[in-house]
């Protein structure tokens, strides 16, 4: 699920800084929330392979990886964002970032999550780096966010993409509960039979 979403962010940030470039010239404010978007879309480059190494690291198959369907849920999640920036207003992705950077696991969570799993170190590396990472992409979300002359309907918008963001993330992990309570049913039907 987190692969799915990583490989859509800098083609969705892009595409919001193409939208908020756009804009410039009727709204001056975002000529700055372009040059965020590309900013950030740089600093995004290569986060999807640094997570497809982390995969691979504890036994996944990379082809196995990159050619799994996105969860419906994921498509909703990151289909919704690029429709908001194209046809709403760009200034909505930072709504569907703010939930995505705004919590970062901790360090230490990583680490009981490493060791309570057996988990590689080398597992948790992207994970690791955007504990570190994200808490500053937040403080210069919110900073974006205060800068930038929201009216009521846009601060709506933006609202409005995160809580999507937030339902989207609970759907997608529903679904990954949901396709292993499978698994389990289908194994323990399959030992009672045998």
């Amino acid at each position: 699920m987190m692969h799915s979403i990583i490989r859509s962010s800098v083609g969705l940030i892009g595409a919001a800084a193409e939208s908020a470039g756009r804009r410039a010239d009727s709204e001056p404010a975002c000529r700055a929330l372009a040059s965020y978007y590309k900013t950030h879309a740089v600093e995004e480059t290569h986060h999807d392979d640094w997570l497809l190494d982390d995969m691979i690291a504890i036994g996944m198959d990379r082809a196995q990886i990159l050619s799994r369907l996105p969860s419906p849920a994921v498509a909703e999640l990151v289909g919704a964002q690029y429709y908001w920036a194209m046809h709403a207003h760009p200034v909505s992705l930072l709504g569907y970032l703010a939930v995505l950077e705004g919590n970062p696991s901790s360090l230490m969570e990583l680490d009981a999550i490493r060791k309570k799993h057996a988990l590689p170190p080398a597992g948790l590396r992207t994970m690791i780096k955007h504990a570190r990472l994200d808490p500053l992409h937040r403080d210069e979300i919110y900073a974006v966010l205060d800068d930038f002359p929201l009216t009521q309907q846009l601060a709506e918008l933006v609202a409005l993409s995160a809580f999507h963001t937030l339902d989207h993330l609970g759907l997608a992990l529903q679904e990954i509960l949901d396709s292993h309570r499978g698994r389990r049913g289908a194994n323990a039907r399959l030992a009672r039979a045998v």
